[in-house]
């Protein structure tokens, strides 16, 4: 997309982790100032409020030293933080506005070749649709199409499945395309008809 990225995939030194591991107060402070921007970035792209946005990233944030402890190097750290930044964004939703979406058919019917929506909009106007879709919508748009998760882990971090996720994914699109292609569609119809206008007075 257009929009700023979260820039989570941040590579941690293997001693920085090992010292954090060990409770060393240099080190965890040093992942937070790592992975607070990225923090606060995701769970505003999740949840579209900005106050909302903080409580999460510090919930998370606050999760991530009590549980560093768990972490297991199989996986990057920012894959592991990232996740529990997610859940926690997710929750949130759930507890607040129980994950509303519109009701959508479980088959995806977004034509395959029409190009992506944020390849024809500026930053701006890409904001402001996304802003326009339902929370769910959005997260599960952005989990998939910038965050990189499968329908699978979306399935599993909302609950719900993974035609739901496809579903939800394809409708998302489909409204950001029409939204986004509408300022266009308006801007040459009124074109088309003021320029014979303006040439019929000369």
């Amino acid at each position: 997309m257009s929009v700023t990225d979260t820039n989570f995939r941040i590579d941690v030194p293997a001693t920085v982790l090992a010292r954090a591991q060990r409770g060393e107060m240099s080190a965890l402070e040093a992942l937070y100032r790592l992975f607070e921007r990225p923090a606060y970035t995701l769970a505003l792209r999740l949840l579209g409020q900005p106050e909302a946005a903080r409580e999460v990233m510090h919930d998370a944030m606050l999760r991530m030293l009590e549980r560093i402890g768990q972490f297991r190097s199989d996986a990057p750290f920012w894959s592991w933080l990232r996740r529990i930044l997610v859940n926690e964004a997710l929750m949130k939703l759930r507890r607040e506005r129980g994950l509303t979406c519109e009701p959508l058919p479980e088959a995806d019917d977004t034509p395959g070749s029409a190009p992506a929506p944020w390849l024809l909009a500026d930053t701006q106007a890409l904001e402001a649709a996304l802003a326009r879709l339902p929370a769910l919508t959005r997260s599960v748009l952005w989990l998939y199409h910038v965050e990189q998760y499968t329908h699978a882990e979306i399935a599993e971090l909302t609950g719900k499945s993974a035609s739901f996720s496809k579903s939800q994914v394809a409708r998302g699109t489909q409204r950001l395309r029409e939204w986004l292609t509408a300022p266009a569609t308006a801007h040459a119809r009124t074109t088309t008809e003021v320029t014979p206008c303006l040439s019929a007075t000369h």
